[in-house]
């Protein structure tokens, strides 16, 4: 299996994904890409919206169940509660349909519910990476990555709750040290094989000298 031997990391079997993650690597990824890790964030990014949507949400039940009879508090109660759901769906949408993907070449964010965006950074151009675990990260399993590109700042400099940090870190670093550097180093900033370089001139040739073959010039 390509990726394979050396003590190299084996590449993710993209048909044993779930099916927003394997069309998102058909997608946005080359044929000859090898995928490395593919990942969406840890479930913990839900806690936040859930401690939100929780109190809303019970006030709106309340309200709608106080008095069935009155048109007020029962459509006052209604209307929190579509709201509080519809914010929490497109919460868990978004979690749902984020994913980190790393291949040899490149690190992507896809993201989006409706209007999918894609988010890239070639590994060549990747100066540091961080790892970064809080307290509460290391107790549910999660990380943050930090990426230095340059002095650059862009979208993908930070990206929070990484499942399996530890895990993920080794791997992405193993790709920018290790043995398949020098792949991540090679291609264009999409992923393709630079063309091969343009033969040098002789080294003894002159740009006054004459070409060969050419017949003497008429003076």
């Amino acid at each position: 299996m390509p990726g394979e031997g050396r003590g190299a990391d084996p590449d993710v079997d993209i048909s044993r994904l779930p099916t927003r993650a394997r069309k998102d690597v058909e997608k946005y990824l080359l044929p000859d890409e090898r995928v490395k890790v593919v990942t969406r964030r840890h479930w913990a990014v839900l806690l936040e919206p859930t401690a939100k949507f929780l109190p809303v949400f019970l006030a709106g039940g309340w309200l709608f169940l106080l008095d069935p009879d009155n048109r007020v508090t029962s459509t006052a109660g209604l209307l929190v509660l579509l709201v509080a759901l519809g914010y929490y769906g497109l919460r868990v949408a978004e979690w749902w349909m984020r994913h980190f993907i790393v291949s040899h070449r490149r690190v992507l964010l896809t993201s989006g519910v409706i209007a999918r965006t894609v988010t890239l950074l070639p590994l060549r151009r990747i100066t540091d990476l961080t790892w970064q675990e809080t307290v509460l990260g290391q107790l549910l399993g999660y990380g943050t990555f930090r990426f230095e590109s340059a002095g650059q700042d862009q979208a993908l400099r930070h990206l929070t709750y990484m499942p399996d940090a530890q895990e993920r870190y080794r791997k992405v670093s193993e790709l920018l040290f290790g043995g398949d550097n020098a792949a991540a180093t090679s291609g264009d900033d999409e992923g393709n094989e630079e063309p091969p370089p343009a033969p040098a001139a002789p080294a003894d040739r002159r740009d006054t000298e004459p070409i060969p073959g050419l017949p003497p010039r008429q003076t």
